[in-house]
């Protein structure tokens, strides 16, 4: 099936630019909205941002993608753990990545405190949180982590390359809690990220993959898959070769490419 008028500008126009940004040590107007904070840990290397669009009244959350060696440490760290998260996830049959949920909850105390304070302050506001490769998964568990923490508030989740995050409970989790319409995971042609962790180690996608078959990108050559996450024929079809050229482009935009004015 086709990316619909309606979903396709968001994942490919909306959000890519934010995702794209979070690669830069600082962005003053991140895609033009208001830079409310960093997200940031030293130890794992966990870097983003969090933003404020006043136009659209979301609350947007950007996790950074693999740049230094404790990213890469973050990365090949794959057996899969309980899914916990300080004072919000308990006891859930979900597993996953443990580098990924240890450079997530490096900064998910002081994410969410910052989250609910601006919720606070700005009521009716939803979340946006997205993430390019690492970003991604991280994108991913914050979703999750922000959704239990305020789960009256309108959440969406967009990210670009992300590796598979966590086992089928966890991939069930999300379907079912954030739901697949809220849940955008774009694909790049041949991306070898996203198959890099393959499900013979236990892990699956979450939905809802939006495969870009060819350049350029349009919504013509873009496919909604299969909500469920693992589409045979999608991506999940593609040997991976790991980082490649497609890995670095989403949407026509170079990862890194600043949007901060």
């Amino acid at each position: 099936m086709l990316a619909s008028s309606t979903s396709f500008p968001s994942i490919s126009q909306t959000i890519p630019p934010d995702a794209s940004s979070a690669y830069l040590p600082f962005c003053p107007h991140p895609n033009g909205n208001v830079y409310v904070s960093r997200i940031s840990d030293l130890w794992t290397d966990t870097q983003g941002f969090i933003a404020r669009d006043d136009k659209k009244k979301e609350i947007v959350v950007v996790l950074r993608g693999s740049v230094s060696i404790q990213n890469y440490i973050t990365d090949i760290s794959i057996f899969l753990t309980p899914l916990v998260v300080r004072g919000v996830i308990e006891k859930e049959p979900a597993r996953v990545h443990s580098g990924f949920l240890n450079a997530w909850n490096a900064v998910a105390t002081s994410t969410i405190k910052a989250i609910r304070d601006e919720l606070a302050q700005h009521p009716g506001y939803s979340i946006v949180v997205s993430g390019h490769s690492l970003g991604g998964a991280l994108a991913s568990l914050a979703g999750i982590s922000l959704k239990r923490a305020f789960p009256s508030v309108p959440l969406r989740v967009f990210t670009y390359g992300q590796p598979r995050t966590g086992n089928e409970d966890y991939a069930l989790l999300l379907n079912k809690e954030i739901g697949t319409r809220n849940l955008y995971r774009g694909v790049h042609t041949w991306d070898g990220v996203p198959t890099i962790i393959p499900t013979a180690a236990g892990y699956r996608h979450h939905g809802t993959e939006y495969w870009s078959t060819v350049d350029p990108v349009t919504p013509e050559n873009t496919r909604a898959c299969d909500p469920n996450g693992e589409d045979l024929s999608c991506s999940a079809q593609i040997f991976s070769t790991g980082i490649n050229p497609p890995h670095t482009v989403y949407y026509n935009i170079l990862a890194g490419t600043p949007y901060c004015i």
